[in-house]
């Protein structure tokens, strides 16, 4: 999943140079924010203990959220073509899968072992 979220982060960087001066210093900057911490948040999740574990990946999940809503606000104000916002969405949408299982797999073996 990390590999998923550093090709994503590899696909952002090249439509991150094309924005014009003011929007890359607003908006793109806040979308590079997002992704440097939606990356150390699923880095750090690897090494937590199941319970903080968890917490982690809510945090990162609400991190991809906020993410894809000013990526699709960069879209929609025409910073990114249709064809780059298509296929990085996309990764996104792989993303949230495997964060959201991920989260749902540890969630259900923590309930396995209360008795």
């Amino acid at each position: 999943m990390l590999l998923k979220e550093k090709e994503a982060y590899r696909l952002w960087l090249p439509i991150h140079r094309d924005f014009p001066k003011v929007e890359r210093f607003g908006i793109g900057q806040k979308i590079e924010q997002s992704f440097l911490d939606l990356l150390e948040l699923t880095f750090a999740s690897v090494y937590l203990a199941q319970e903080q574990k968890i917490l982690m990946l809510s945090r990162s999940i609400a991190k991809l959220d906020n993410l894809k809503f000013f990526m699709q606000l960069a879209w929609e104000s025409k910073l990114i073509p249709t064809e780059k916002y298509a296929v990085i969405s996309g990764e996104f949408e792989n993303i949230g899968q495997q964060l959201g299982s991920w989260r749902k797999g540890l969630l259900e073996k923590q309930k396995t072992l209360i008795p």
